[in-house]
This record gives C-alpha cells, structure tokens and sequence, in this order.
C-alpha cells in the first residue's frame, strides 16, 4: 500500500533524497561543463538558466517516475527499456551537431550576442541526462505524493548546485581553449551519451 507517516520525514529521508541528487546529477554537471566549454564567455544570468534546465527536469523525471510506478506500472516497465536509447540518441545529436557548428564556423569563440547553444537544445540536453531518473520512480514509490515532490525538490536543488559549478568549470577551461572549446565540449556530449548507453547494460 502505497503511502508514509510523520514518522517518515526524518534525517535519512532528506539524507538520501540528497544522495539521489547528487547521484542523478553527474550526467547533467559533466554536459553543463561542455556547455560552459562551448560558451567560455557567457554571462552569469545564463549560467543560471543552464542549470536551472536541468534542476527542472531532474525534478519532473523522479515525480513522473513515481507516477508512472504508481499508477501505471506495467506500462512504465515496456518503455523503461528504451531510456538508454533515447538518452544516447539525443546526446549523440546534441553533441555531433556542435562538432558541425565548430568545423562549420572555422572557429570554436563563442558569441556573446548569439548563444552556442539555444534553448530547443538546452531543453533536449535536460530531458537526455535526466531520462533515466525515470527509474527512480521505483525507489520513492513508498512515498505519499507530499515525500515524493520534497524529495524532488531536494534532488532539483543539488543538481542546480552541481551544474552551475559545472558550467563555470567549463567557462574557465573553454576560456583557455577557445579555439577548440566547442569540439572538446561537443566529444564529452558524445562520450556521456555512450557512457549513459553502456552502463545501462552492466
């Protein structure tokens, strides 16, 4: 039966809703480097949308996750399987067309007037790297809705920690490599999304 008590909002519930969001935002903090590596010169007010995009959808995964566990199980289970697909074919998307751009351009130096990466791509970055938290339906499943959407929030805010961190790490190494920081950036998209892929199988 699905559901909690009081007895249930305690230490190890904010504790491990934390874990989770440090665990489910790796993905989202080593693209939020390539971003910041694409874009070496983009101002702090953007740094902050990046990591709010994918603060937003690492929240909306886990509840509809829970959702879907919750009310619709069976079906959730058929479509868990093609996460790994979907993840890698958006990364692999998202990061060979910034190589393009690059090679396309002649050059890697970011447009203050112009972001590198605009907000469709910014938008299938997020739902790519937090596709998978999908499954972590399975481990709030016990929660009352009220437990599921604090834990959501919880796992929101350590990933919009982790990512701003992770674009200004970016900006300062895209700053060093200007003239290759969109290729770097756009190999680390590819490499996550195989590593996404791969791992899904071990």
């Amino acid at each position: 039966m699905l559901g909690g008590n009081f007895l249930e909002w305690n230490f190890i519930f904010f504790f491990n809703s934390a874990l989770l969001g440090v665990g489910l935002a790796m993905d989202a903090f080593s693209v939020s480097v390539a971003n910041g590596l694409n874009e070496p010169c983009m101002k702090r007010r953007r740094m902050f949308f990046i990591a709010g995009i994918f603060a937003f959808f690492q929240a909306l995964m886990p509840l509809l996750g829970w959702f879907f566990v919750t009310r619709l199980v069976h079906y959730f289970q058929m479509f868990e399987k093609f996460i790994p697909w979907i993840s890698l074919l958006l990364l692999l998307y998202i990061g060979g067309k910034m190589i393009f751009d690059c090679f396309r351009h002649g050059s890697c130096e970011c447009d203050e007037e112009k972001p590198a990466i605009g907000l469709a791509a910014l938008l299938v970055q997020g739902v790519a790297t937090s596709i998978d938290a999908l499954s972590v339906g399975f481990t709030i499943a016990e929660y009352h809705f009220s437990m599921a959407l604090v834990s959501a929030f919880i796992i929101s805010f350590v990933t919009m920690l982790i990512c701003t961190a992770g674009v200004y790490i970016g900006k300062k190494f895209g700053n060093k490599f200007s003239n290759k920081s969109g290729l770097i950036g756009g190999i680390i998209l590819i490499i996550i999304g195989l590593e996404i892929f791969i791992t899904s199988f071990i």
